[in-house]
């Protein structure tokens, strides 16, 4: 009998063993599967006399082949791959749109400047003002295009953020549930479920292909945290995750993690997996990309705006505004967004633009410590110090001021302040009028009739107080009385010790001022011209007594005019071919009009514009180089593991031949031991 139970034990032995090859190879491709190895040990000897003789085998365990290290290797590995993929996915797209010259605002820019060039070319010319003007909404058009595709990209991060986050619930859950079971069976009979433990392993390494996750094992269960510690799983219980509008910014979905009894917003913390790599884009590329572009449209808007208003038309009026006006009621309104959290009628703030040279990329948060007193901190951490909405006029904070839009604030009410985001879907081509291009300077002068000095005009009067394009009422005032102030009339005196003197008169003769000159040699003259009303009477101060308000002209002259010699400053008139407002409109093209705040002092519009192209192309590159260089560390994490606790399935049909031997053999035992026994039976 000891001969035959130890044959029953070897062919026991034998069969699990062929069972957990068998199972081995069956599993070859299963996703997370780690190979299994029989654990055998030997069955207690009994005493016969002075030896001792074994009894057979026994099975020990079923032993999974695994190592925590390199399966959290793979997990990690895994997390980063599938975040600079999702990154690269996002930023390999917008790269391509922003540099093409068919897509991108490059071509358009250069276009619109061509035309610009070729007008001035032929100031008069009425199809090149049509030209320009079609080039114009090109240009608005073209903005408008890629904005408009910037926000779809938004919003499918939006539904993507969503629907992943549904997707990480159904992971997390399953993870609870394979707690709950692995617990109940180990604490029954001690030994650990191979199959269990696989399956959870494997679900939380898909869990990390959406978001990264920090595992901790608690007796026979795998907690699960999410950013900065947030739970996702403890035990058998799992949170879940939500996606909603922001409170802070609706147009971008905020990351929730619902535990039951709170809700707390994890978007600035969560990293690693898909979700971390849209979110990572979001704020590294697309929103940057979306301000540097809103700032590139309104410096566009505002300086060829501005430059139309110091300009005369062709039918001899100042210019009107070739793009909307930056500064519409509407557009005030919508630069910024009040926090969801804030108190009940708190209202909202107007954001004014009011020198678009000194915008940055940055969206600021403004945050209220009393219903009149605010603090404001940009995006990039920078605080820009506490104001008062009491303070008149309202303070300028990089290029932009806020005052209120409605409502009584009340301390720890929030916005967030985006005076850039939006402007480049807003540009709008707003003159349908090609005679309304001012491409004449509004002065002009010219030397009286028979003069026969040397004098000459060495360069056309110019204004040197500009047109205020941000106050209307201002800017009306300033036109009005540029058209009523002359002609103004220079008279030369004789000349005396090296120098000549010489006054300058309005319309009706009255003396407004005088100066003097080199002979011989070119000279500046500053002209303080009095401001006169529609009827031709003197705008005033209002003070007491009232002063007379003027606006200063700058002309150069050369040669040595004689006693008596004159000229006169006159506006242009409809149909002139003067050119020299839109050389200046041409100019903006190579003027440092963009980020003048900083200490650079400035770039051009195409440089911006370049600026942009270059980070985003520098981040895609890099994106590139990063998911090389995962994909590498992620193959070889996959590599550390599998060999390991992959199956090798030369290995196991070795294995598989081994046991049938074991088998056969431990079959010849049982057969022994019967034929011994029926020998000693016949015998008896």
């Amino acid at each position: 009998m000891s001969l035959l139970n130890i044959g029953m034990s070897g062919l026991s032995a034998s069969q699990s063993s062929l069972m957990t090859t068998g199972n081995n190879i069956a599993n070859a491709d299963t996703a997370g599967y780690s190979r299994q190895q029989t654990v055998q040990g030997s069955k207690a000897s009994n005493q016969y006399g002075n030896v001792f003789i074994g009894s057979g085998t026994t099975l020990a365990d079923v032993r999974r082949v695994y190592n925590s290290y390199l399966d959290a290797q793979l997990r990690t590995a895994t997390s980063l791959n599938s975040d600079v993929a999702a990154y690269q996915g996002q930023i390999s797209p917008i790269d391509q749109l922003l540099s093409d010259s068919g897509t991108g605002m490059t071509g358009a820019l250069t276009k619109f400047f061509a035309s610009v060039q070729n007008l001035n070319a032929k100031p008069t010319d009425e199809a090149s003002r049509q030209l320009l003007l079609s080039d114009t909404r090109a240009l608005s058009d073209r903005f408008n295009s890629v904005s408009s595709q910037l926000n779809t990209q938004n919003n499918d991060i939006n539904g993507n953020l969503a629907s992943m986050a549904d997707q990480v619930n159904k992971l997390a859950n399953t993870v609870a549930q394979l707690n709950q079971k692995i617990s109940e069976l180990s604490s029954n009979g001690g030994a650990m479920p191979n199959d269990l433990l696989d399956a959870r392993n494997e679900t939380v390494r898909q869990l990390s292909t959406f978001i990264k996750v920090d595992v901790s094992e608690r007796g026979s269960s795998l907690d699960l945290y999410l950013g900065s510690g947030q739970p996702l799983v403890m035990g058998n219980t799992s949170a879940s995750l939500k996606v909603e509008p922001s409170k802070n910014d609706p147009s971008r979905s905020a990351l929730l993690l619902d535990r039951g009894s709170s809700t707390i917003d994890i978007t600035s913390v969560t990293t690693g997996g898909e979700i971390g790599g849209l979110l990572r884009y979001r704020s590294e590329v697309l929103d940057p990309a979306m301000n540097e572009l809103g700032r590139l449209a309104l410096v566009i808007a505002d300086q060829m705006n501005s430059q139309m208003a110091q300009g005369i038309d062709k039918n001899g009026e100042f210019g009107g505004n070739l793009f909307n006006d930056i500064n519409s009621a509407k557009l005030i309104s919508e630069r910024s967004i009040a926090s969801g959290s804030n108190s009940a009628g708190s209202g909202n703030l107007n954001v004014t633009i009011k020198d678009t040279g000194k915008l940055t990329t940055s969206d600021y948060e403004v945050t209220f410590t009393s219903a009149t007193d605010y603090y404001v901190k940009r995006s990039d951490g920078t605080s820009m110090g506490a104001f008062s909405t009491n303070t008149t006029p309202a303070p300028v904070i990089d290029g932009f001021s806020l005052s209120l839009n409605g409502g009584a604030m009340s301390a720890g009410d929030s916005f967030k302040v985006t005076p850039t985001r939006n402007a480049a879907s807003s540009i709008q081509t707003e003159m349908t009028d090609a005679k309304r291009i001012a491409i004449s300077a509004p002065l002009k002068a010219e030397i009286g009739a028979g003069i026969k000095s040397s004098l000459s005009i060495a360069g056309q009067p110019s204004l040197v107080t500009p047109i205020d394009n941000y106050d209307a009422a201002a800017k009306l005032e300033m036109q009005t009385a540029i058209k009523n102030s002359g002609p103004v009339k220079v008279v030369f005196n004789a000349a005396s010790g090296g120098s000549q003197t010489y006054d300058y008169f309005d319309a009706k003769g009255v003396k407004m001022g005088s100066g003097s000159i080199v002979p011989g040699q070119s000279n500046t003259l500053n002209l303080q011209i009095t401001m006169r009303d529609a009827s031709g009477n003197p705008i005033t101060d209002g003070g007491t007594p009232p002063v007379n308000k003027t606006f200063a002209v700058q002309m150069t002259v050369a040669g040595s005019p004689n006693d008596g010699d004159n000229m006169s400053i006159s506006v242009n008139g409809a149909g002139s071919s003067d050119n020299r407002n839109g050389l200046a409109l041409a100019g903006l093209q190579t003027k440092q009009t963009v980020d003048t705040g900083s200490a650079s002092k400035g770039i051009t519009l195409v440089d911006a514009y370049g600026k942009l192209i270059e980070n985003v192309g520098s981040k895609a590159s890099q994106a590139k180089l990063d998911t090389a260089a995962t994909g590498t560390i992620l193959g070889n994490a996959k590599g550390a593991r599998d060999s390991l606790s992959g199956v090798d399935l030369d290995e196991e049909t070795g294995n598989l031949v081994k046991y049938q031997q074991y088998y056969t053999a431990s079959s010849q035992i049982i057969k022994a031991a019967q034929e011994t026994f029926s020998v000693l039976i016949n015998s008896l």
